[in-house]
């Protein structure tokens, strides 16, 4: 009996994670837009029902701390599937792109994430340390395939980067990204033994 109750749930499972993932999806995107949007729009646009929506987000901050942590999480995970793929010099420059774009979202839900950590008993927003995790072993693989200079640590990458969380969510911001990480790759490149150089 006990396998005939137990067959269904794996289904059951596939389609709460899928209405999870749709509803960041679209809160990262209203959110974006506007951190006043409804909860009910965010729910009828990822197709959810009420209850389905409060079941996995039972309020506005939790939402909008989990699109956070979400987005961050996502960065930080892309760093292994990026040094398996590429060389490690391509892999950082890559992901230090994504990361780009991670900063860019950040600007964009400042709004919904100031509403949400402001309240006095109300939560912290969650500590960048899988991001700087990722950093480390992507420094750690260019160091050990001579591309950067050796020595440098996570905590002075995340420094040298720092203007990201600066450049905001304007139509040009991309652009502005890109040089910004353009001069931090030179800089890192400058004394490394194998003078690795992006095609």
């Amino acid at each position: 009996m006990q396998p005939k109750k137990d067959a269904p749930e794996a289904p059951r499972r596939s389609d709460a994670q899928r209405n999870r993932e749709r509803i960041l999806e679209v809160a990262l995107a209203e959110l974006t837009r506007d951190a006043d949007a409804p909860l009910s729009q965010i729910a009828k646009k990822a197709g959810v029902g009420q209850g389905t929506f409060y079941r996995n987000f039972p309020s506005r901050e939790a939402l909008v701390l989990e699109v956070y942590r979400h987005e961050m999480q996502q960065v930080a995970d892309s760093a292994d599937a990026l040094l398996r793929e590429q060389d490690p010099e391509r892999a950082l420059r890559t992901w230090m792109d994504r990361l780009a774009r991670f900063a860019m979202t950040k600007a964009g839900l400042a709004d919904a994430l100031r509403q949400a950590t402001s309240a006095p008993e109300g939560p912290a927003k969650p500590a960048p340390t899988a991001v700087s995790e990722a950093a480390e072993r992507l420094l750690r693989a260019n160091e050990k395939a001579g591309t950067i200079r050796p020595g440098v640590g996570a905590e002075d990458f995340m420094l040298a980067i720092a203007g990201l969380w600066h450049v905001g969510a304007a139509e040009d911001a991309p652009a502005r990204a890109g040089r910004l990480l353009d001069l931090v790759m030179d800089g890192l490149r400058a004394g490394a033994p194998g003078r690795g150089v992006l095609e």
